[in-house]
């Protein structure tokens, strides 16, 4: 590829990245109201939900920088919404369909994924938090 070619191909990308930032979907900085909480066992396991889980399974999102960002505000926003359908800490005052199977999917690793807790450090439980977070999901079904 010649260097014109190849001026030509990077052009065209970021002249690509700045027009999809004009696409309408994403968060636009704000999160629903929360209804209800859930009775938590004891405040240590809220700050474990809070640390590993608000920030997709709650109305309390803190969208960060990145979120901003097209295509990636796209992959943030959908995997949110996502979650928020399965499990809602901020709507429990509506029946959670993920709430049976929380503990077990904590317990598995599978949650916080492995692709949050690369880019947030305090979603990183250690065992005895993930076992301790994973008792409070079980005693509040």
């Amino acid at each position: 590829m010649t260097r014109r070619n190849l001026l030509v191909v990077l052009g065209a990308g970021v002249a690509l990245l700045l027009v999809i930032q004009l696409v309408p979907y994403g968060h636009q900085h704000t999160n629903p109201p929360v209804t209800a909480e859930p009775v938590w066992p004891d405040p240590a396991v809220r700050d474990l939900a809070v640390r590993a889980c608000f920030d997709c399974h709650s109305n309390e999102s803190v969208w960060p920088w990145y979120s901003n960002i097209a295509p990636v505000s796209w992959l943030v926003q959908s995997d949110v919404d996502r979650a928020r359908t399965i499990l809602n800490f901020s709507t429990w005052d509506v029946p959670q369909v993920g709430a049976s199977e929380a503990a077990e999917i904590v317990l598995a690793g599978e949650m916080p994924p492995a692709k949050y807790r690369l880019l947030h450090r305090s979603a990183n439980l250690t065992a005895a938090e993930t076992s301790q977070l994973a008792q409070g999901l079980s005693a509040m079904r």
